[in-house]
């Protein structure tokens, strides 16, 4: 998978005007009172895929098209009808227009970070960044929440982790794979696989010869966090190494060519089918990543030519592949960019581009309770913010958590003592679950 450098954050004001509350947020006491009188359906995922579509995409040319835009907003993408009658996307989208049944879309979600590191904080936290704490990624708290089966990791990145484990510390941080799976090749991961001719044999009699050596160092500032975490991962990666069900999970060659296909060739697609096996396998939470959203210049010829087309294939693929087994009533699926893009088409190029926009921008959520086949919110005539109220990061991530049946309200302590609520200003989205 290539990986993709963003440009520096562009400064600007990002102030919100408030509107009329249309969007049947709620506080997790009175969501929860709703559901239990059957009013809505509970969360019920047991696993989750993370997508980060690193970058910030237009929203404009993808999930929120206006076709009826002026010429310096509206862009050379046209709409298609989904299979959801009422409900058009970007015309080179045309597989998840397919199953558009199966997701939600969320339209006129706002926020006002703009620069990239700032915004992929927010989106992988649900909190906002405040300089004096790290919040965990989605990953973290799945690891703290869900331990997981000592043979499988509780999360996984492929390749990297958007986020880390912020104030839970290093014992709840992603194992990483530090590359992504290629159409037609094997797929190791390093820890997992064994490389260089070594058997298991072996590798046990490594472990008995370390065990023995740490016990003469068993004084050694045992209540450390950072030394607890690494001697977990030590024990982890002990225990997946020598674990047929570990290495069975990230060999996607097993996948017979008939299922295998509908994700594609491009490196993403394949990462979903990895997604697909590794959730099917026990692991809690896997992240995924496509960059190369920062389109400043040439945003048609490269969304139409690279990014869009993977994306349809990937995110397609595994839409349809959880649902043909029989995984996506128990898999919460999140997809969303740091932001979105600015309406109106700069000219620093030929063809022009777009330039970051948090005011508004686009976020899907697929399994579970969620029911697919919808779009809440909505956003004005150029997409420049919300038609109403806009969903903020913190309420999709409420609604991601009571998805997977945690509540958002928790309140964790960090290393020194210190309350912190996991999500502190969102609110579940009742419209997601009804």
């Amino acid at each position: 998978m290539k990986f993709h450098r963003t440009c520096d954050g562009v400064r600007r004001r990002d102030m919100l005007k408030a509107g009329a509350l249309t969007l049947g947020g709620l506080t997790l006491t009175n969501f929860n009172r709703l559901a239990a009188a059957g009013q809505v359906q509970p969360g019920r995922a047991k696993r989750a895929i993370f997508i980060e579509l690193n970058g910030g995409p237009s929203h404009m040319d993808t999930f929120d098209l206006k076709p009826d835009a002026p010429d310096e907003v509206r862009g050379s993408f046209k709409p298609i009808n989904t299979n959801v009658p009422g409900i058009q996307i970007s015309e080179h989208l045309p597989n998840l227009a397919q199953c558009m049944d199966k997701f939600a879309i969320l339209r006129g979600v706002s926020h006002t970070l703009a620069a990239h590191r700032l915004g992929r904080e927010y989106v992988n936290t649900g909190s906002k960044p405040i300089p004096a704490l790290e919040y965990p990624s989605y990953g973290a708290v799945m690891a703290k929440e869900r331990p997981a089966d000592p043979n499988i990791p509780s999360q996984v990145a492929v390749p990297r982790a958007g986020h880390g484990a912020g104030f839970l510390g290093i014992r709840h941080a992603a194992l990483e794979t530090n590359a992504a799976p290629q159409f037609g090749k094997p797929f190791s991961v390093r820890g997992i696989s064994l490389a260089g001719g070594i058997g298991v044999d072996e590798v046990k009699r490594r472990q008995s010869l370390l065990q023995k050596l740490d016990r003469r160092f068993s004084k050694l500032e045992q209540n450390d966090q950072l030394l607890e975490g690494l001697d977990q991962f030590g024990e982890q990666a002990y225990s997946m190494i020598t674990s047929p069900r570990a290495r069975e999970a990230f060999d996607i060659s097993k996948e017979p060519e008939s299922f295998a296909k509908q994700f594609g060739e491009e490196s993403f697609g394949q990462s979903c089918l990895l997604a697909l096996r590794l959730v099917e396998s026990g692991v809690n939470l896997v992240s995924l990543q496509l960059g190369g959203w920062d389109t400043h210049q040439d945003n048609w010829t490269k969304l139409k030519e690279n990014n869009l087309p993977k994306l349809d294939a990937g995110l397609s693929g595994l839409l349809v592949g959880l649902e043909q087994r029989g995984l996506l009533e128990s898999t919460a699926v999140f997809v969303t960019g740091e932001f979105g893009r600015t309406p109106k088409i700069n000219t620093r190029s030929a063809e022009g581009g777009r330039d970051h926009y948090p005011r508004c921008m686009f976020m899907l959520m697929a399994g579970g309770g969620v029911t697919g086949g919808q779009v809440i919110g909505e956003s004005d005539d150029t997409a420049a913010g919300p038609r109403h109220e806009g969903i903020s990061p913190d309420d999709v991530a409420a609604s991601f958590y009571y998805n997977l049946g945690i509540d958002p309200g928790l309140e964790y302590d960090t290393s020194t003592g210190r309350p912190i609520t996991l999500v502190r200003d969102g609110k579940v989205i009742e419209q997601l679950f009804a």
